[in-house]
């Protein structure tokens, strides 16, 4: 290991490198239990047993593959944000969009993934699109996560005012969006304490805080009557190859379903948000300031446009590099040592299966808030003060959660930056808009001219 990793080059040590690893996966379990939400049978429909298989296996090997292949300690998983977007991908078509047509077209972002990074046109279409807007993205994404979370847990509910013909437009009062009821809800009672719960842990800084906070809520919620352990009589904690989704995915159905929209926002989401998390996790390890530090970048964005291919072969969304990747780092973390660790514990995960299944969505739903919390912190690096980027920030943060659709938010932040850019020129403002912006441009407007909000 010392060789293969060059652990004393990298000024770390075997015991260092697994404690550090073992900190990565338990700061990041928390998707074993979280992902069967927007891809399980309530989500996007993929069997429970199929999601739990594809997230443990799925985040094992890409993540040993990183560590092997590029030696970084860099953890990978099926990202927050594209699973809830796979899931609106598939309950928003009413049943005309399947989720192994989905898992196709999540492959096949992952191959055009591949070409972008071979031929850096990846790297072009980073500093093609503003920085405020990237940033918009990520805290859109976190509200929408955020509110899917309060709705999963009965914190909050919709209800439509009595008399009102929803098959027609209506004004904004025939909705309303109240207080969850925590008197006759003990679901939603439970999810206010796992909240509380999860948030205590997080200012007392401990460690796994997410997945600590959720098997407590869990544990909490048997003698609530919420958790129910009939599942556990009988089960088998020999890992099960039933109900799996692996190799399920439809690439002619996907390309028939619209290719050039899904694939692309799950490629223009997946662009930004890993790149941000290799470069910040890669900056606090120390390794972009040794001579080979871009080339280990090159081959760390390989690897994870490969395991999202990887991801949809064996049945779920797009697998990405994690933040929580840091949570190493901080432990001494320096190779990818610390990667195959926490790969190996995503394996052994598969063990705990029928843990996993009796979670309750009470229980997960809270993490969700609390990921929400953790993107939404980056709301204070937009230039609030230059309304020509601000507007378009603002655009892509709320429209998100308030239409439900992620790349409803996306769309607007592109056309509305172009669009201000364009007269910004008129008052001297020398905003440069990027030739592939005008592309993007191009093909939202088409898009939406043509196929509307649909």
């Amino acid at each position: 290991m010392e060789r293969f990793f060059k652990l004393k080059e990298h000024g770390t040590n075997v015991r260092t490198e697994i404690i550090a690893g073992l900190t990565t996966f338990m700061t990041m379990a928390y998707i074993l239990f979280v992902n069967n939400l927007f891809l399980g049978p309530d989500g996007a429909g993929i069997p429970q047993e199929g999601v739990f298989f594809a997230t443990a296996v799925g985040a094992g090997l890409v993540t040993m593959a990183m560590g092997f292949f590029v030696n970084i300690p860099v953890a990978l998983a099926p990202g927050m944000g594209l699973n809830a977007y796979f899931m609106t991908v598939v309950l928003s078509s009413n049943g005309a969009i399947t989720w192994q047509a989905a898992l196709g077209a999540v492959f096949l972002s992952g191959i055009v993934f591949i070409i972008l990074t071979v031929t850096k046109v990846r790297q072009m279409l980073l500093t093609a699109v503003p920085n405020n807007l990237k940033i918009g993205i990520t805290v859109g994404i976190g509200l929408f996560i955020a509110i899917i979370g309060f709705k999963l847990g009965n914190l909050v509910n919709v209800s439509i005012n009595p008399g009102v013909d929803v098959s027609q437009p209506v004004a904004g009062g025939a909705f309303n969006l109240g207080m969850g009821n925590f008197v006759e809800h003990r679901d939603a009672l439970l999810a206010l304490i796992g909240l509380f719960i999860i948030a205590i842990l997080m200012v007392l800084k401990l460690k796994g805080a997410l997945l600590i906070g959720i098997v407590l809520t869990t544990l909490i919620g048997i003698p609530m009557g919420v958790t129910d352990l009939s599942g556990l009589s009988g089960a088998s904690w020999i890992p099960s190859f039933d109900n799996l989704a692996v190799g399920q995915l439809d690439l002619k159905g996907a390309i028939g379903i619209g290719l050039l929209e899904v694939i692309f926002i799950f490629t223009f989401v997946e662009l930004f948000d890993t790149f941000g998390t290799l470069v910040g996790t890669a900056g606090r390890a120390g390794l972009l300031k040794k001579k080979d530090g871009e080339k280990k970048l090159g081959k760390a964005m390989l690897v994870d446009a490969g395991g999202v291919s990887a991801g949809a072969f064996l049945g779920t969304s797009t697998i990405t590099a994690y933040v929580e990747s840091t949570a190493g780092v901080a432990e001494g973390g320096r190779t990818g040592l610390t990667a195959v660790t926490t790969g190996v514990l995503f394996i052994l995960a598969l063990f705990l299966a029928p843990l996993a299944l009796v979670v309750p969505s009470a229980a997960t739903a809270p993490a969700l808030i609390i990921v929400g919390v953790l993107m939404m912190s980056q709301v204070r690096d937009i230039e609030w003060d230059d309304f020509l980027q601000a507007f378009p920030a603002f655009l892509t943060i709320v429209i998100m959660p308030f239409t439900g659709g992620i790349a409803h938010g996306i769309s607007a932040g592109i056309i509305s930056f172009v669009i201000l850019a364009l007269f910004g020129k008129l008052v001297g403002r020398d905003t440069k808009i990027h030739w592939l912006m005008w592309i993007i441009f191009i093909i939202v407007v088409i898009r939406y001219a043509f196929m509307g909000a649909e």
